[in-house]
């Protein structure tokens, strides 16, 4: 997911402790929801694929005969999405840049509308929704999943990561968005113009446990703590010292190193049916 026009700034960046995570990131670990409603042949808009990690897994979803498009607002990533699909020899996958407010397609031009960590960052979810329901076809889905960070947790408490939760949640609102995204998606969808009977809500999480995941995990956050585009935002929007910052990274690499560390990412989740 990237900047969009409506106000909020993306609070992570484009940093490579960022993309690094967004690669990471498969149909399988942030889309099983959705995996059963994809048919072969069907047509597939991915709004804020990034990299594209999973924009190609749901290539093969819809194979053969589907087709996926996969849009984002920073042209720079798509270079990196349209290797990825290049690499995995897809050519039922391409990648164009644009913004989840206003996205550039006719009515009802897919089956499915699919976003994973979108609305979270945007200034309007409401309309955002509006506007992936626009594009879907009628008998068609509207899917989302958001974290919650509010609803993160983790052992051993070690305090320097219960500020790095305040931190990044008075950043991420300082920049327009909601960081407790997975426990709104309902009733935006609601809001957006979809009936409660058509709205199915879910969750699940990410967990990160073993000594390889804790390493990578633990590794990706103070990194991007103290050097990424959230870095930045948190310091110039007076939200935290680079002192401040430091010390919250060297929190995340105390997790990472206890052996008894473990992280748990929650994730609200929602399936839109569109109405005739």
């Amino acid at each position: 997911m990237s900047d969009n026009t409506q106000g909020a700034v993306y609070t992570h960046g484009h940093h490579d402790s960022v993309l690094r995570s967004h690669r990471w990131r498969t149909a399988a670990n942030s889309a099983a929801y959705l995996l059963p409603e994809l048919r072969a042949g069907q047509a597939v808009l991915d709004v804020g694929c990034g990299p594209g990690s999973v924009t190609v897994d749901l290539g093969r979803a819809v194979a053969p005969g589907g087709q996926v498009t996969g849009v984002d607002a920073a042209e720079a990533v798509l270079g990196q999405a349209r290797a990825l699909a290049a690499e995995r020899g897809l050519d039922n996958v391409r990648f164009a840049p644009a913004d989840v407010h206003a996205l550039g397609f006719p009515d009802g031009s897919f089956d499915v509308v699919h976003a994973h960590q979108l609305l979270q960052h945007v200034g309007d979810p409401v309309g955002a929704l509006r506007e992936m329901r626009r594009v879907c076809a009628p008998g068609g889905v509207v899917a989302v999943r958001d974290s919650d960070y509010a609803g993160m947790t983790w052992y051993p408490r070690i305090p320097a990561l219960d500020d790095w939760l305040d931190l990044y949640e008075r950043v991420a609102r300082g920049n327009g968005g909601e960081p407790d995204a997975g426990r709104r998606l309902h009733v935006w969808a609601r809001r957006a113009g979809f009936a409660p009977e058509d709205v199915t809500a879910t969750s699940s999480t990410w967990c990160f446990n073993s000594p390889k995941d804790r390493a990578w995990w633990s590794g990706l956050w103070a990194e991007r703590t103290v050097a990424s585009g959230y870095a930045r935002l948190a310091v110039a929007g007076g939200h935290a010292t680079e002192a401040e910052l430091h010390r919250i990274a060297d929190g995340w690499r105390e997790w990472g190193a206890d052996g008894d560390g473990w992280f748990s990412v929650l994730h609200g989740e929602i399936l839109c049916r569109v109405g005739a």
